[in-house]
């Protein structure tokens, strides 16, 4: 198995990504709610047996999240989600502006109010991806690093162009190929499909740090959300702009940031600024991932579009298109997410 990457493995959104798991505030969707706790079902077993196979940790707590509200009508929407909750037996709390910073000190007193859900929390990235790499590399895979701009069906096989020699296109002829390209998914040729209908929405994210920890629970506001990580860092997103593949960070976007996050946790203020990154979330129009293999090109299959939720979605992705690939299974959830509703 050959991993082609343009960029090296986990260095698109991925590298910009705070990591969190939070199907129940980011399930903007019926759908996107079920992939999204199907996967979070998955978190601790997917870990473990990454964690266990290369033999070093993976940061990956679930802490909770704290949802606030800093108006009336936010509040209204959070005493909705709490009584929906209550109606689908989902552990959560609600708490007044007093309670939430009777849990979370560090919050400003214009918090009106918060709701607690503790199943949920993040994973980090970086030592995910370390220890996805190794593991991938011990079970025989090769990494190459160049940028793809065909993929053919010929003579029963299909064939990966990079642009390099011949010799280099023969050695990426295989019986099946996935295309997991994120924003970059579009820009791949396919014959005869047409390409993914992915494109790319810019976020910034900001790493913070404190001389002591500062959060005891991930803090998501209606502009900014706050994820404190165990080395003492907290990381503070994200922006959303549609900028086409400007990767660039921006003023405004820092600007922006700092101050929400600073109206929810004023102390933000004394944080040491430890950098910026940027990541091009991989969007479609349904804002839903595209997963399962191509009705129009025998061997070709999708992993692509899953936009915020890359992340949180990775042990699902990864189990559907194992089932699908190599025993040709198809889960449940591959009807929500299949190619064939953008004629891949």
């Amino acid at each position: 198995m050959c991993l082609v990457d343009v960029r090296g493995s986990g260095q698109g959104a991925t590298q910009a990504s705070a990591g969190v798991l939070a199907p129940y505030i980011e399930g903007h969707s019926a759908d996107l709610l079920r992939l999204g706790l199907r996967s979070l079902n998955q978190y601790d077993s997917f870990i473990a047996r990454v964690a266990s196979d290369v033999g070093c940790p993976v940061e990956y707590r679930r802490l909770g999240t704290l949802q606030v509200a800093r108006s009336d009508g936010e509040v209204q929407k959070l005493k909705g989600a709490a009584r929906a909750f209550k109606e689908s037996s989902v552990p959560h709390t609600y708490l007044d502006g007093d309670g939430a910073r009777t849990l979370q000190p560090a919050l400003s007193e214009g918090v009106c109010g918060a709701l607690l859900v503790p199943d949920q929390g993040y994973v980090g990235v970086a030592s995910l991806m370390t220890a996805l790499k190794s593991a991938v590399r011990r079970h025989g895979t090769t990494f190459s690093i160049a940028r793809v701009t065909s993929i053919v069906r010929q003579d029963g096989k299909v064939r990966v162009e990079t642009g390099e020699d011949r010799a280099a296109a023969d050695a990426l002829t295989a019986d099946a190929v996935i295309v997991a390209a994120g924003s970059w998914s579009g820009g791949i040729s396919l014959s005869p499909a047409t390409s993914p209908p992915v494109h790319p929405v810019r976020g910034q994210l900001l790493k913070l740090r404190f001389p002591e920890p500062c959060l005891t629970h991930v803090i998501w506001g209606t502009e900014v959300y706050l994820v404190p990580w165990e080395d003492g860092s907290v990381l503070v997103g994200a922006t959303v702009e549609n900028v086409d593949f400007d990767e660039h960070v921006t003023v405004a976007g820092v600007r922006q940031l700092l101050n929400s996050a600073e109206a929810l946790v004023p102390m933000i203020a004394s944080a040491t600024f430890d950098g910026a990154r940027v990541g091009l979330r991989p969007a479609t129009s349904d804002d839903l991932p595209i997963i399962g293999s191509s009705s129009t090109v025998p061997g070709v299959y999708f992993a692509t579009g899953h936009y915020r939720s890359g992340v949180l979605l990775a042990p699902l992705t990864a189990s559907m298109m194992a089932a699908l690939v190599l025993d040709g299974r198809e889960c449940a959830e591959l009807a929500l997410v299949r190619p064939d509703r953008f004629c891949l």
